[in-house]
Formats: structure tokens, sequence, C-alpha cells
């Protein structure tokens, strides 16, 4: 029959969760230091726990050798044969050593060697079992507080759940009990070392999983997750089943499976995309509920990209402080550069001016040497205007530029910039206190003006062109007699027609009247 301190060690063992054999180990250390502590000795002390009695026995071990090298656990023959006539070489000669005489001194000793094994051994068995279950969705029980982090009840142990993997907007209280995704387990942490997070993207993951038979079969695969705990998550899906719609999958019928999602997230927004492979398709699509007009892929070893989008729509794509852009960002693992058809405009319009726009020599600079601008110009920097758009970090990075040479370079073009200020306003005030004259015409001017171009004379012209040529011109000639002579019968009052005089064939003209006859 097993002794009343087995049936205990047993029943600590299912508490803890430890195997008995650790705490026995346990015990047997306990009392070897508590026995090297009483009798202040470096022998090898070991101890052997009984089952049957439960009683703990010490004894001193020497190993009997023919050449002693550590006096305080080796023995030669000789010096065994005293304490045992038997002893050979190789053979360890066992000594007792009592307990009873251990007194309350060294069983406290014992107690916390015996308690510090015990919380060696439940770690090691927490970290064992739960190191392989990272990623995984528990139910826990808030169980307390401790300064910004809450702990939490996992049934066999307790869990950390820090500030940082807690939601923003939820609140926490004793006794609720939550669904939260294993973070990590650390062996170090003084307190619980498993840590668990409700802030996780991988929360969202499993709870699709949970909720969708489609994500859970594999039919449905969930390719990317980009999450902002507690305001919005961007989800990424694909079907391997063409006649499978992956979005309406995860939607449910009536939005009753993310309904579900979203009040276990306490209202978290949750939009759901379907996964592209082509990363300009995949970003229109992750960039949603905005309309992307185009997207351009700036740097592909950077990945940046470029997107345009309508004037009206650049807040929408943005989001809120910038959320939806950054969401997609993280969802397709590109940079996003998001801009508005204006602003393209503009910005297109700026280049054009300066690739068109003639640029100032460097050799105008005063105070820079002819060797700083063959440096210079050696970099492709040939003109003032693209030295003034140069950072200092850029400057410094052209081959002979120095800090100071730096300084000195900005003062010159500060210099040059105030300096053309100065003179385009003085060239403004001058012309707007003596505005330029209007250019006189002189009468020989106008009568030069005025004179019609005389005709020339081809010389290929035939008898009969220049007969016609004559032909034209004297009736040209008659004609304009004609006309000077009726201008003057107007001006002396004959001939003159009235306008608002309208004639038609049944009008009857009244004959002139004839003068009397004597």
């Amino acid at each position: 029959m097993a002794s009343l301190l087995y049936q205990t060690i047993e029943q600590i063992s299912r508490d803890k969760h430890i195997e008995p054999e650790i705490i026995i180990a346990a015990i047997e250390d306990a009392m070897v230091v508590a026995a090297r502590k009483y009798y202040k000795t470096e022998d090898d002390l070991r101890a052997k726990f009984d089952l049957e009695s439960g009683q703990i026995s010490v004894f001193a071990v020497r190993a009997v050798v023919e050449e002693v090298t550590d006096a305080n656990r080796e023995w030669t023959l000789a010096e065994a044969k005293k304490h045992d006539p038997n002893a050979e070489i190789g053979v360890d000669i066992i000594m007792a050593r009592p307990t009873d005489v251990l007194g309350r001194i060294a069983a406290q000793t014992a107690k916390q060697v015996i308690m510090q094994k015990v919380r060696e051994a439940e770690r090691d068995t927490v970290y064992n079992e739960y190191i392989g279950r990272v990623g995984e969705m528990l139910n826990c029980i808030v169980k307390r507080t401790e300064g910004l982090d809450i702990i939490v009840d996992l049934g066999r142990t307790e869990a950390r759940m820090p500030k940082r993997e807690q939601s923003r907007l939820e609140t926490y209280n004793l006794g609720e009990r939550l669904r939260v995704v294993l973070r990590a387990v650390d062996r170090a942490a003084k307190g619980p070392q498993v840590i668990v997070s409700r802030a996780d993207p991988v929360l969202v993951q499993r709870l699709f999983e949970m909720e969708v038979p489609e994500i859970y079969d594999g039919t449905v695969q969930i390719r990317a997750v980009a999450r902002e705990a507690g305001e919005r998550t961007k989800i990424a899906v694909q079907s391997r089943d063409k006649e499978v719609d992956p979005v309406g999958a995860c939607v449910g019928m009536k939005g009753m499976r993310v309904q579900s999602i979203i009040r276990e997230l306490r209202g978290e927004k949750i939009d759901i995309i379907p996964y592209s492979e082509e990363t300009i398709a995949f970003a229109q699509k992750a960039l949603s509920p905005a309309k992307v007009t185009r997207v351009q892929i700036v740097d592909p070893e950077t990945k940046s990209l470029e997107v345009i989008v309508e004037d009206t729509q650049l807040s929408l794509a943005i989001g809120k402080k910038g959320q939806n852009v950054r969401l997609a960002s993280k969802l397709i693992g590109w940079n996003i550069d998001i801009k508005s058809e204006e602003e393209k405009r503009q910005e297109l319009e700026a280049q054009m001016t300066a690739l068109t726009a003639p640029g100032t020599a460097l050799t105008e600079l005063e105070g820079v040497g002819p060797k700083t601008i063959e440096k210079i110009e050696a970099a492709g920097i040939t003109s003032i205007e693209k030295l003034a758009d140069m950072t200092p970090e850029e400057l410094v990075a052209i081959p002979g530029i120095g800090e100071k040479m730096v300084e000195k370079i900005h003062q010159s073009v500060t210099a040059y910039f105030e300096a053309l200020d100065a003179r385009q306003a003085a060239e403004a005030a001058e012309l707007a206190a003596n505005p330029p004259a209007e250019a006189e015409v002189s009468p020989s001017e106008e009568a030069a003006v005025d004179e019609p171009a005389p005709e020339i004379a081809l010389e290929d012209e035939t008898a009969d062109d220049v007969a016609a040529r004559e032909a034209r011109e004297a009736a040209a000639a008659k004609a304009a007699e004609s006309s000077e002579t009726e201008t003057e019968s107007n001006d002396n009052g004959v001939g003159e027609t009235h306008s608002d005089v309208s004639v038609s064939p049944d009008t009857v003209v009244p004959a002139e009247p004839q003068p009397e006859k004597e």
C-alpha cells in the first residue's frame, strides 16, 4: 500500500498536471540540499524515496579508485576497506546520513526547493502543451487585471493579454467569456507565460473558419487579412471551385455568417474582397468601396503603386485618417501612393514645365568654385533650378561634396534667387511707372497704306491677254466716272432714292406734270 506522502504526491500531480516522478525527484533533491546545508559537507550526497514507507533516505557516495583526484568523492582501496572489507576498485561505497537531526531550518529549505522544482515542472508542462498550439482560437474567462494587462483563465493555466493585444474599442469585465487566439508562449516570463490576443488578424481568420463551412473544408481559401482591431478588417478570399462564389459564401444568406463574426468582434467593420493574382486588379478591389480609375506599377523592386481616382472618390479611397488605403496596402503587400485626377494633371503640367523651362547655368552661382561645379554636373545636375530642388542628404551623397560645402551651396542658391526676385520686382516697378507710348503713324505711311498695290504684268502675257486686261481697265474707269456723276447728283438732291418706299407691280406711278402751253 502506498504511503500517505505518496498519495499526496499523486494528488498534486493531478492538480498541476505533472508526472509523479517529477515531484518525487524534486523531493529527493530538496533533501540533498537540506542535508548538505546541515552537515556542511561537499560529499556526493544522494536521496532515495521509499514508496511503501514514505521515508526519504540520505546517504553519501564514495568511489573506490587507484589514485584519488577528489578527496570529497573518492577513496583509495585501503581507505575503502576500513568502512567495507568487501570494497573493490570501481565499486561505490554508500554511507547513510541520518535525517532526523536535520531540524526546522533544513525542513524549510527543503520545502522551498520542492516548491521551486514543482513550479519549474509546471511551467515546462504548460510550455510543452501550448507551444504547438500557437495561432489556435481558445475560449477563456477574464480573471483579473494587472496594470494594463488582462489575466484570463484557460482552464488548466492562466494567460496574459497585454495592452497591445487588446482591441482598442473593447472593455473587459471580470467573469466575461472571450474568444482569443494564442499569440505566443514565453518560457522566461515571470507571470503567466501564455500570451493571448484579441487584436491579431488570425482571430478573424479563425472566426471565418468556424462560421463558413466552405472555408473549413478548403473550398474557399483566405489568402490575406489586414486588420485594425476594433475598427475595420479587410479579408481577401479565393475559391477553388468555379461554381462557388467566395464572397457570397463568407457573407451568407442575408449576411448571417458575417454578421455573426461582426457581433463577436463587437461591431468591427469587415470588407470581404475577392483575391486576384494580378497586382493591379487586386489593388483596385482592395481599395473598395472607392472606385479606382487606374493603377500603375511605379517600382516592382520596392513594390510601389500609383493609384489614380476621381476627385470625388479621393476621400473615400483614403478613408478616415488614411485607414482604407493603409489596410489595402497591408492586404496586397505593396506601397500605395493615391492621387486624384486633378493632382495628377497638375503634376504632369509641372513636369512638362520643368522640362521645357530653360535652366540657369551653375556658373551663375557666386561663391561656388569651378571644381565643385564640375562635381555637381558629373552627378547630372546642370542647372541652378535642379540644384535648388535637391535635399541636403542628396547633395552629401554626391562624391566630393561635404556638409560644409552643402551649407555653402545652399547659401549661394538662396542668394541667387533673392537677387532674381529683386530684379524682377524692380523691372515690374519701372514698367508700372513708365508705360510704353503708342507708335505714331506719319501721313506718308497712311497714304502708303491706303494706296492700292499696282498690278504686276505677267511676263508671259499674250496679245489677247493684254487686250482683255486693257478692256477691263477701261470698263473699270468708265464705271468709276459714272459713280462720281451719280454721287454729285445725289448731293444736288436729284435722283435721290427713298429706301422706305416699296414698289410692286400694281403700283401706279403718276406722270410728271407737263409744262402748260401759252
